[in-house]
């Protein structure tokens, strides 16, 4: 794969506010290896190779189990996530793929039962970044592989 354009190069002012939501969402009080798992699994449905990399990559350097992630693309029959960690899941799949049913009340009354007001809007906010990231990704075709955990990236 090459690269087909760099976005930060080509838009700076806009990479900043996104890495500005990143910075808040950092430090929202949600859990950050439950954001990994989000991020991951929004990842995993778009086919986003680059964040894929970069979240998985996070993940396990946070102390992520192996068997975790790579169970992720079928948590709902694997016995290794929370009852918190199941309805974000389900939430950023309803979220990542608005328009296969609109978010359904189903998938929302399960997210209510686990997070506050505050932690949902913060929930949703992470999904729309991770969203936004990957359709930048994934457009400019930006390449896997060279991201290590700590760099100053989403």
């Amino acid at each position: 794969m090459q690269a087909r354009l760099d976005y930060a190069k080509a838009a700076p002012g806009a990479v900043k506010a996104m890495f500005g939501l990143e910075v808040y969402l950092k430090a929202c009080g949600l859990e950050h290896p439950l954001l990994e798992l989000v991020k991951t699994r929004a990842s995993q449905i778009n086919g986003c190779a680059f964040c894929l990399d970069m979240h998985t990559k996070d993940a396990r350097a946070a102390g992520e189990t192996e068997q975790r992630l790579y169970l992720l693309n079928a948590w709902r029959e694997a016995p290794f996530y929370t009852a918190r960690e199941r309805a974000a899941l389900a939430w950023t799949e309803a979220v990542t793929r608005v328009t296969d049913g609109h978010v359904p009340d189903a998938v929302f009354e399960e997210v209510r039962g686990q997070f506050t007001d505050k932690e949902l809007a913060d929930l949703t906010l992470a999904v729309a970044a991770i969203n936004a990231w990957n359709r930048l990704a994934i457009s400019f075709r930006s390449v896997p592989g060279a991201y290590q955990p700590g760099q100053p990236l989403h």
